[in-house]
């Protein structure tokens, strides 16, 4: 019983993830707001009521490719501004991290590029709550660095609300490069790269 049961989790888990991969791709085309779930099932094959037995609608979908597209970006992120290095270091391993992320997963940068301000409420939500986690695990890696002596708990959120911004502009741009020749990506290398170097500049001024 145990193994059939097994066998039918595993197939119910490959369906979720089969409907998430077809509506990341249709949203390649489309936003969140214009998707049906008729089209997402009709990708993947099956039946439009199997959609219910994984999602309750399509904002339910659209909230768990937030997670899947940001979820796993936690360790990336804190990675970008650990204090290890010195600060040509950081910002050269931080500009690395977004290009390759980039180049490996478009759509999923695609996606929350465009329902960050979309128009499905839930999504948008769920967006806003991933970022805010990640600045508030970069402020506690900033806490960490002799520099942030003196600053207080709200400075230092801000400031990581500043560079997990920066991150998402870095992304956006690398997307939009993303079929562009090789000298325009590395336009968006050095750009990247002078706007990090510009909040590393106002944060070791702050206290003056």
């Amino acid at each position: 019983m145990s193994h059939t049961l097994g066998i039918r989790q595993a197939q119910k888990q490959k369906t979720r993830q089969a409907l998430l991969d077809a509506a990341l791709a249709l949203l390649e085309e489309q936003s969140l707001s214009s998707l049906g779930l008729r089209e997402v099932t009709r990708a993947v094959g099956v039946a439009p009521t199997a959609f219910y037995r994984h999602f309750r609608s399509t904002a339910d979908l659209g909230v768990a490719l937030v997670d899947e597209a940001l979820g796993s970006l936690h360790p990336m992120v804190r990675t970008t501004v650990s204090a290890t290095g010195d600060s040509e270091e950081r910002i050269a391993r931080a500009v690395e991290l977004i290009a390759r992320h980039v180049d490996e997963y478009p759509a999923h940068v695609r996606f929350i590029a465009r329902e960050r301000h979309g128009g499905v409420q839930p999504v948008r939500a769920a967006i806003r709550a991933q970022l805010q986690r990640f600045a508030e695990e970069v402020r506690t890696e900033l806490a960490r660095d002799p520099e942030a002596a003196g600053w207080s708990d709200d400075d230092l959120l801000m400031l990581a609300q500043l560079y997990v911004d920066q991150m998402l502009v870095t992304a956006s741009l690398f997307l939009e490069a993303l079929e562009a020749p090789q000298e325009e990506r590395e336009r968006v290398r050095r750009l990247a790269t002078r706007q990090l170097r510009l909040i590393g500049i106002g944060r070791s001024h702050w206290l003056d």
